[in-house]
């Protein structure tokens, strides 16, 4: 039986794979038909005005923009998998990867991490608190302020933060991720700086993230309160506690883990939003200005990178099931 089980399990992971091969593939393919069929032309952007036309059909030579959309296409796979994702047309001679990688992926990354890992250990203690004291003022009040949170425009309550904790109050710096001219002393002095820097864009995003999770998370623990093995438990006179940490809460994780699966790609593309609102150079803002400068290669290069995270992620959240619940059969 346990052959059997493991010869199932390791089809089903087989499967799961060979599908997530294709998909990718596929994605590879609307990757670059997307942002061929976009609205605006990357010559325009790449040339601007008043350049003369031998210039322009030398740098129009120099991307590959006069060759035919197949032709295009065959070079895109071919740099593709030799890992160069071509140069930036805005940011002119820059390699995308270090576009995208040099710093604003690090800057991204540490502001949704940090972002995401608040929110979700804050939205699940709240969740299982509330679940456990239904229809008290503490899960009355702790639903209607997550809901609230969660409904509010991100751009706006973005702007009332800077507005009064950095303008009004002088709390935080309005912009940037430094402080610019100035010459930090040490690694730490710089820490801080970024820190500082950090705290407006924080307090957004957990806010946007914080509701969902919440609810999910309460409404996940309620419905394992009404599971025979909790009424089971009652009975053999185990403590509250041990029933809602102990059973409760750890079956009620299960679907968490696809909703932050689903997150995931937030951890590596940015609220392009709130990165804007606090001019945070990170991903999100770099899509910003990618999409306004016509920016194939880096867009390509972001939507391609993001495409494969949310891939590995699903993929991941699937195999992570069969783990989590033995009732999970494939």
């Amino acid at each position: 039986m346990s052959t059997r089980k493991s010869q199932s399990t390791w089809r089903y992971i087989g499967q799961r794979g060979a599908q997530s091969i294709l998909i990718f593939f596929i994605i590879i393919t609307l990757n670059f038909i997307i942002f061929r069929v976009m609205p605006g032309d990357p010559r325009q952007a790449l040339l601007g005005e008043g350049l003369s036309p031998e210039l322009r059909i030398a740098v129009e030579r120099r991307f590959g923009l006069d060759k035919p959309l197949l032709e295009q296409f065959w070079l895109y796979l071919v740099n593709l998998f030799q890992g160069d994702l071509g140069y930036s047309f805005s940011h002119f001679g820059e390699p995308v990867f270090v576009t995208i990688f040099a710093f604003r992926f690090a800057n991204t990354f540490i502001l949704m991490g940090a972002s995401l890992i608040i929110s979700i250990t804050i939205g699940i203690l709240v969740g299982v608190i509330a679940a456990a004291r239904r229809d008290t003022i503490v899960d009355t009040g702790s639903t209607v302020t997550f809901l609230v949170a969660y409904a509010l425009p991100v751009f706006w309550v973005g702007i009332l933060i800077l507005y009064y904790m950095g303008f009004l109050w002088q709390l935080i710096p309005i912009a940037g991720t430094i402080t610019r001219g100035y010459t930090h002393l040490n690694v730490i002095d710089y820490m801080f700086d970024y820190l500082h820097h950090m705290i407006g864009p924080l307090i957004v995003l957990t806010l946007s993230f914080i509701g969902g999770f919440y609810l999910i998370m309460r409404d996940s623990v309620l419905d394992v309160f009404t599971q025979d093995y909790i009424l089971a438990a009652r009975a053999k006179g185990l403590k509250e506690r041990t029933i809602l940490y102990g059973h409760a809460m750890r079956n009620a994780m299960l679907p968490m883990v696809s909703v932050i699966a689903v997150n995931m790609p937030y951890l590596i593309s940015g609220a392009m939003m709130t990165e804007y609102v606090f001019s945070w150079s990170g991903l999100g803002l770099l899509t910003y200005n990618s999409v306004l400068s016509v920016d194939y290669p880096v867009l390509q290069g972001i939507f391609l990178f993001l495409a494969g995270i949310t891939i590995i992620s699903n993929f991941v959240a699937d195999i992570l099931y069969l783990y989590l619940d033995p009732r999970i059969r494939y």
